[in-house]
């Protein structure tokens, strides 16, 4: 894929998508932590419902120690692997007041090294609260880069380093965000909807890409 149709892919969904962010409600970068946490194999509108009723008793690290683990999965039981990711953002939330003094860091090994968080939610804090151009590859842009040819790659480093050599500087920022809701909405897996999709004369998919 040139970069002439990169640049066309990128405005198409720019335009299709003016206000690109995440589904996730959050007030504060300690809020989009723990909700990008609890959203791992469950889906935002959970995690929001979740959230809708912790973040008003406990959106600090200190208040969640507070309620304790147990205290905590009162909270997050509808979501799924409850169990282990009330004991992540307990041990994520002592490492932040013991190492960085309460505050969410802006460095991604600092990111990576909290109970619970890989290279992929660290680039969502990264992005989303920080507003650095990182791309988190999930489960939709891994596809999406795949079928269309924007990126792709057998792996999500390998999509991710693609992805971040190849958009068009004036459009990494929200890249990230473009490409998650266009495949959430529009390339889905099972039946990509081609015939509403405003990049599809720019695609390089075909049926062997259909995954």
């Amino acid at each position: 894929m040139n970069r002439q149709k990169r640049e066309l892919i990128f405005e198409r969904l720019a335009a299709a998508i003016p206000e690109p962010t995440t589904e996730l409600q959050y007030s504060t970068a300690f809020e989009l932590l723990i909700a990008v946490v609890l959203s791992a194999q469950a889906t935002d509108k959970g995690v929001n419902k979740a959230t809708a009723l912790l973040f008003p008793v406990a959106n600090t690290p200190q208040a969640i120690l507070a309620l304790g683990e147990t205290g905590l999965k009162h909270y997050i039981k509808t979501i799924g692997l409850f169990n282990s990711k009330a004991a992540n953002i307990i041990k994520l939330c002592q490492t932040l007041i013991e190492q960085h003094g309460g505050e969410v860091p802006k460095d991604r090994a600092a990111l990576e090294a909290l109970a619970g968080v890989g290279r992929k939610t660290a680039n969502v804090i990264l992005n989303t609260a920080f507003g650095l151009p990182t791309i988190a590859v999930d489960t939709h842009i891994f596809r999406l880069a795949n079928r269309t040819g924007l990126g792709p790659g057998k792996n999500v480093l390998e999509v991710e380093k693609k992805l971040d050599k190849s958009v068009p500087a004036r459009f990494k920022k929200d890249a990230h965000h473009l490409l998650i809701l266009h495949g959430r909405y529009t390339c889905i897996a099972r039946k990509p909807r081609c015939e509403s999709c405003c990049i599809v004369d720019l695609c390089e998919f075909n049926a062997k890409n259909l995954s």
